[in-house]
């Protein structure tokens, strides 16, 4: 056999096997690695490129070494599924490097972790304080994860008391020209909406390259051509005009009472309301 056909198929082989082993070990591998995961990585790439190029008779035997590392690889992520001990042992522990804005140099030194790669991470987060820190710990992978102080943290609806439907994620209806009957009947819609919210846009199925219907129907439209442009859907001007309702009955309803504590929360709801009504309101004219 030529050396260049002989060579073709071997790389061939490795690929198809190493492809194999990859999904028998699972998505870890192609995420953020601990340690042994991180050497077995390198090992395995390194018996793959023996087995492709190696000219020895004997190549095969690179195949049984791949084997036996995958096997390893396989025992020691049992054994860590099983015992909290093997895992601390293998991967490490998480180190505290913030503790209610304090930074622990301490454990800094431990992690052999420098300020300004601290400070690198703390900014990945959008947080460019310390100060503002409540608890940052490095995980064993060597991600840093950040938790604010109270006060830090962006309101949510719950803790301004107010309750919102929940979200799902958008479902791909049209990708590549082409509509995916499955993720839109998940949507409760059929194929005859989807072709009426089109011409509404004076779009064909075909000229889309991708389309999402969101929690709410509202259908987003991605041209292949980019340079056309698209009337926007009214779906944010009606509730743009629904939130402007609620605001104007909250005012109303605080000018008819004569309960003053129902004055001052029917106020505070009103205000509320104006300030999300303000918040919302670049984002629908935009």
């Amino acid at each position: 056999m030529a050396g260049w056909l002989e060579i073709t198929l071997r790389t061939l082989t490795a690929v198809i096997f190493l492809l194999l082993m990859t999904k028998l070990l699972g998505k870890r591998q192609v995420t953020e690695l601990s340690v042994f995961e991180y050497i077995t990585g390198i090992t395995i790439g390194n018996l793959a490129g023996y087995i492709s190029l190696d000219t020895d008779a004997k190549w095969y035997l690179g195949m049984v070494s791949l084997g036996v590392w995958v096997a390893i690889s396989l025992g020691i992520e049992l054994l860590q599924m099983k015992s909290k001990r093997v895992r601390n042992w293998i991967d490490g522990k998480p180190t505290v490097l913030i503790q209610k804005g304090k930074v622990l140099e301490r454990n800094m030194k431990k992690e052999r972790i420098t300020t300004d790669e601290l400070l690198q991470q703390l900014r990945k987060k959008d947080v460019f304080k310390p100060a503002d820190v409540e608890f940052a710990i490095m995980e064993a992978s060597g991600a840093i994860n950040v938790m604010l102080k109270s006060e830090h943290q962006p309101l949510t609806p719950n803790q301004l008391g107010i309750k919102v439907a929940t979200e799902h994620e958008p479902q791909t209806v049209i990708m590549d020209g082409k509509v995916l009957l499955e993720p839109l009947s998940s949507t409760g819609y059929n194929e005859q909406w989807l072709t009426k919210e089109l011409k509404k846009s004076n779009v064909k199925v075909e000229e889309v390259f991708l389309a999402q219907i969101d929690n709410f129907g509202s259908l987003y439209i991605d041209l292949y051509d980019d340079k056309i442009k698209q009337p926007k859907s009214q779906n944010q001007a009606a509730l743009l005009a629904a939130l402007k309702k609620c605001e104007a009955d909250m005012e109303m309803y605080g000018l008819l009472t004569d309960d003053e504590k129902e004055k001052q929360q029917y106020a505070a709801c009103s205000k509320t309301l104006q300030q999300l009504i303000d918040d919302v309101r670049p984002l629908i004219y935009q």
